[in-house]
């Protein structure tokens, strides 16, 4: 995941609204998003290459997503991959706290990420490249890209604006999150981070849904978790161009909900 907006105990209805796209080179393989063979009861993509998932939910509603914090160090060969962190925690069945709590001291052994991880109580963002490690996160409006949680880089902001502007209504859509995720503008040069990676690649990254042979937006996900423990899920595709090549929804009600 690259870009991503959510809002945790802000609205009447829902616990958490999330809508992410996830950008990853094209050539790495991907499944896409399904359930996962018992016992892991986990519905999330699957990155093929190495194993693991950007974005998971478990059978309770437990929530995870990661995203690569942007440096330049490539990450040495050897280490975990960052996308265990969402299998791991979602089929421990372990609070959010406790689970970043254990993460803690094994930490630094990944490259640089960002994580967020829900259960049905709290929500909490941690960073190996951030201090404190890991933080609970109160009510309220957040967006991620691949710095630090709130880091206002352009696309966000102005996604964010969009999403506040979205969740302001009694029913936030999920088709009209997908919509919000495919603005492919890209942002004017002189409101462009310099992340040390050349003006070409900070122009083409500025945009929220990014369109490129190379690498792109492989796919959207939105949902809502209700307060009353029911789960909707989009996931919808992409191909080099930026054209839709599928799309799957899932719907449940949380194990835990009463």
């Amino acid at each position: 995941m690259c870009l991503l907006v959510f809002a945790w105990n802000v609205h009447p209805r829902y616990r958490l609204i999330f809508a992410g796209n996830r950008d990853e080179f094209h050539d790495r393989p991907t499944a896409p998003m399904a359930w996962w063979a018992e016992p892991q009861r986990i519905l999330a993509g699957r990155d093929l290459q190495a194993g693991g998932t950007w974005l998971g939910l478990s059978k309770r509603g437990d929530f995870g997503v990661v995203t690569n914090y942007r440096e330049l160090q490539r990450p040495t060969p050897g280490m975990p991959s960052r996308g265990g962190l969402i299998t791991n925690y979602l089929n421990s069945s372990l609070p959010s706290a406790r689970f970043l709590a254990d993460l803690g001291a094994e930490a630094d052994q990944y490259a640089g990420f960002n994580l967020l991880l829900a259960d049905s109580e709290r929500m909490h963002y941690a960073s190996n490249r951030a201090e404190p490690f890991a933080r609970a996160l109160q009510a309220g409006v957040h967006g991620l890209s691949n710095h630090l949680l709130d880091t206002s880089w352009p696309k966000l902001a102005r996604t964010r604006a969009s999403f506040e502007t979205l969740i302001a209504t009694p029913e936030p859509a999920l088709e009209d999150l997908l919509s919000m995720l495919a603005d492919r503008e890209a942002a004017p040069d002189h409101l462009l981070p310099d992340t040390g990676i050349g003006l070409d690649w900070e122009r083409l990254l500025s945009a929220p849904f990014i369109v490129d042979d190379r690498y792109g937006t492989r796919c959207s996900t939105v949902l809502r978790i209700g307060l009353e423990g029911s789960v909707q899920v989009r996931e919808r595709r992409f191909d080099r161009q930026g054209r839709t090549t599928g799309e799957d929804a899932f719907e449940w009600r949380a194990e835990h909900a009463e």
